[in-house]
């Protein structure tokens, strides 16, 4: 079938049958009461999914990072002896108590 012709006989149709200026029965209350029943947007239920979804992330993340963690040391060639390689706790402590060290007329 031809879509022009389609379009005109379409077109003749809908001419030959305005619409109606009348609302049908209780078209008001019918549209109020489907908004009333519409559930309330609950913020809670939006903010406990996005955590969760960035806990899964966060838990993922932190194994990838570990297993990179340790099979980097793996590959690392052994100390020979302590003074190679230097105790973590031991350069955080000195780092934290650096300040402290110092005399403090020459922090002012």
């Amino acid at each position: 079938m031809n879509l022009e012709t389609l379009r005109q006989k379409l077109l003749a149709a809908a001419r030959a049958n305005p619409p109606a200026d009348r609302v049908p029965y209780a078209f008001e209350k019918r549209i109020m009461a489907r908004l009333a029943d519409r559930p309330a947007l609950n913020f809670a239920a939006l903010w406990a999914r996005a955590l969760w979804r960035a806990a899964a992330t966060c838990v993922a993340l932190t194994l990838l990072l570990a297993a990179w963690v340790i099979l980097g040391a793996q590959n690392q060639p052994a100390a020979t002896n302590l003074t190679d390689r230097e105790d973590f706790s031991q350069h955080f402590e000195r780092t934290m108590l650096a300040a402290m060290a110092e005399p403090a007329e020459e922090t002012w």
